[in-house]
């Protein structure tokens, strides 16, 4: 059995685009040291975000309903994060299969949380891709029915400044809310990732991280230090 076969039967998933599968396991630093005509992973990633997402919001609607929003918010953000990913992505070994450039392979690519939470997001994209929303909806509630579990119950507690600033602006009857990548710097195997905040079309707040993920919650940190000295004055 060849490495993709294993990580398919491990997601419970066979696909019928064989190179779909191997997109989402391909870094970008990979493709630039690569003399093949390969694609990264990165436009996978960005459709798994957006399915990954949408599947748990489904999940805890359903199965929560006399929930308020900001509960489930706050159980959705347990389980939408870069930790539980990377999390999941181990348990299935997902940083063996990975194409890594040799400079990301000599640095820990393939055990960094960051490169596991994204290629496992790719992973999700090239499902829904591949088989369509019920497909991908098997595939993450099975992934992480445990994580799911665990959230629900409150075993998973962390800053999620990103939901807080929402509930924030949302009292004040404030929707646009959104992050903008505005930069990268440093080698692939070791980025740091910049983003910009803007409410209402202004921009408010930057922030920088290890992950996109990791700068979007620092530009809303800072967003809700500037709202607490605001509401202080």
């Amino acid at each position: 059995m060849s490495g993709l076969d294993l990580l398919q039967e491990k997601i419970g998933y066979r696909f019928r685009d064989q190179a779909l599968i191997r997109e989402a396991v391909t870094h970008s630093s990979y493709v630039k040291e690569s003399r093949e005509a390969v694609r990264s992973n990165e436009r996978l990633e960005f459709l798994g975000d957006a399915f990954f997402d949408a599947v748990i919001g489904e999940e805890l609607f359903r199965r929560f309903p006399k929930r308020e929003e900001g509960s489930l918010s706050r159980i959705r953000a347990a389980i939408v994060c870069e930790k539980s990913l990377a999390k999941e992505a181990a348990g299935i070994d997902l940083g063996e299969h990975l194409l890594l450039g040799r400079g990301e392979e000599k640095n820990g690519g393939r055990e960094r949380e960051s490169i596991l939470a994204d290629a496992l997001e790719a992973v999700i994209g090239a499902v829904y891709v591949d088989g369509g929303f019920e497909a991908v909806k098997r595939v993450v509630l099975d992934l992480f029915h445990g994580i799911i579990e665990d959230a629900a119950r409150g075993k998973y507690v962390q800053q999620d400044y990103k939901t807080r600033l929402q509930e924030v602006l949302q009292a004040e009857g404030i929707t646009e809310i959104r992050y903008f990548l505005t930069g990268e710097e440093g080698p692939d195997h070791d980025k740091t990732f910049m983003v910009r905040l803007a409410v209402n079309g202004l921009p408010q707040t930057e922030g920088t991280g290890k992950s996109k993920k990791q700068a979007e919650q620092e530009a809303a940190r800072k967003m809700l230090e500037l709202k607490r000295t605001e509401n202080a004055i």
